[in-house]
């Protein structure tokens, strides 16, 4: 998650200072909340907001909430958790269905904020939700906005009301009441009003997005805005809420390079919900912002949920049980390696979901440089083998190796390289395993991660049963991950097995990575 990794990084490092305090004093809690302060400023993060949240999280430091804590540094942290969590405005909402077909949501917003790609995403979103929405090209000002939207229309598979060509020509308010009849007639349940922006507020630009609201009467008013702007966001986010009454917020550019003020003050100053978040450039980078999970990616406790709930969505559940156990015992193949292998490469970018574990900002050096390539490198070396030699690895001798090197376009060494690193990963993939280590289906047990089958089973067998959620934010995370057997993900989703996830070591990602590459 680039956009907060500075912010995470200084975050870490001051509760880092902290946790070698046994008890904390006033000075203590005030050097802690000073720098939090500063780290907040440098991301961009209005002065208001700053103001307010640090004010809560001193007032609730100094309490006895933290005083009589067994663990008061870790209390801290929890405090900061769960303030963050407001900020980003609390509990997270779905879209406001209409009772009659269809629900309209009208996107508002500055030019350049990229409203007409994410109204693409938002409708291809919508469509694996089971619904059939439709595009409206009620943009007539931006050069090309309106064949944009057709292209973009096209590769989410849904249909694009355009019945002017833009560029400066036809009437957009009529556009958008024109596309609810037809709408209706085609039987659309959800109409997306794509609407013009400008390159600043001006009077122009609301009157225009006044009109087209009050034209189609939206259920939901999304502003756009760019994750990347920071100090701006408060003041756009403010003129537009006042001129078009926005409903809720949908960040774009969240995996960019941003400090990530707008993220962390647009929620808290319009009082208005974050929605949605494009996180890359394809469609499918698009998802439900969930506060409680953005908080915890930004304290570097890992979103698992997030994680299991891409890998359910790629993985059978049924294979992955057929996995878990030749991973026991001790039957996992090169053959098998490649299958899952394929199927990680289906769940997309496969960095940022390494990123989503806990503990992750502290290997950011070793994920700066993870190549990807890596992977299709190993990919191709794994795919010139016969099913035999793949089956038998032990079969591979020196002509062998030299036939698959040449068929992958590597060198000997390289696949000397990788069936050794192989055979090393599944001697301790069986004795993991039977630990019941949460695993990265296909690539064994994660090094550095507890928990799993094995704990799961003894927590279950002594009858503990924890309510409501842990003050420690490890045990938190723990908590969460153990959600997967509410979701009965047999084996692991992505190989995350029933249990918690402390945090994986720079030089566990760095042998995974030998592994998948060279």
């Amino acid at each position: 998650m680039a956009t907060f990794g500075t912010l995470s990084e200084r975050l870490a490092q001051t509760f880092k200072n902290l946790r070698t305090k046994g008890k904390l004093s006033q000075t203590d809690v005030d050097a802690t909340v000073r720098e939090i302060r500063r780290a907040l400023i440098d991301a961009d993060v209005a002065l208001d907001v700053v103001k307010e949240f640090t004010g809560a999280v001193r007032e609730r430091a100094l309490s006895d909430e933290v005083n009589k804590a067994l663990n008061p540094a870790q209390q801290v942290v929890q405090i900061v958790n769960e303030e963050l969590i407001q900020i980003l405005g609390g509990n997270a909402r779905g879209i406001s269905l209409a009772k009659k077909p269809p629900t309209v949501i009208m996107l508002a917003g500055l030019q350049g904020a990229g409203k007409t790609t994410l109204a693409g995403k938002l409708a291809k979103y919508l469509v694996g939700q089971g619904h059939a929405p439709m595009l409206v090209a009620a943009d007539l000002q931006r050069p090309n906005a309106v064949t944009q939207l057709q292209v973009v229309g096209e590769q989410a598979g849904v249909t694009v009301f355009a019945p002017e060509p833009g560029n400066g020509k036809g009437d957009p308010v009529k556009v958008a009441k024109d596309s609810i009849k037809f709408a209706r007639d085609k039987v659309h349940d959800i109409v997306i009003v794509d609407t013009a922006g400008r390159l600043g507020i001006d009077k122009e630009l609301m009157k225009q997005a006044a009109d087209i609201r009050k034209a189609v009467e939206p259920d939901e008013v999304f502003f756009v805005i760019d994750a990347m702007i920071g100090q701006d966001a408060v003041n756009t986010a403010r003129a537009f809420d006042e001129g078009v009454n926005i409903t809720g917020v949908v960040l774009t550019k969240l995996d960019g390079d941003a400090k990530g003020g707008a993220a962390l003050s647009v929620a808290s100053v319009t009082g208005k919900p974050i929605m949605f978040a494009s996180t890359g450039e394809k469609l499918e980078d698009f998802e439900p912002f969930y506060p409680d999970r953005m908080a915890s990616r930004i304290l570097d406790m890992g979103d698992i949920l997030t994680l299991i709930e891409q890998a359910q969505k790629t993985f059978d559940q049924a294979e992955q049980e057929k996995i878990a156990q030749k991973l026991g015992e001790g039957t996992f193949t090169l053959d098998d390696f490649l299958q899952q292998m394929q199927q990680l490469k289906n769940m997309g970018n496969f960095k940022k979901m390494i990123g989503m574990l806990p503990g992750s900002a502290q290997m950011k050096d070793a994920l700066d440089n993870f190549d990807e390539r890596d992977i299709t490198r190993t990919e191709a070396i794994v795919s010139s083998m016969t099913k035999f030699e793949r089956q038998n690895p032990k079969v591979l001798n020196g002509s062998r190796r030299a036939r698959i090197a040449r068929g992958s376009g590597v060198t000997v060494t390289e696949v000397n390289q990788l069936v050794q690193r192989f055979e090393q990963a599944a001697k301790m993939m069986k004795t993991v395993a039977k630990g019941g280590t949460p695993q990265l289906t296909g690539m064994g047990p994660v090094p550095g991660m507890g928990g799993g089958k094995a704990s799961f089973a003894k927590q279950q067998a002594s009858g503990k049963k924890k309510k409501g959620k842990s003050g420690n934010p490890a045990k938190r995370a723990q908590q969460e991950a153990g959600l997967l057997q509410k979701q009965q993900v047999a084996g692991g989703a992505f190989g995350l097995s029933k249990g918690g996830a402390p945090s994986p070591k720079a030089e566990d990602l760095e042998a995974f990575q030998k592994l998948m590459g060279r």
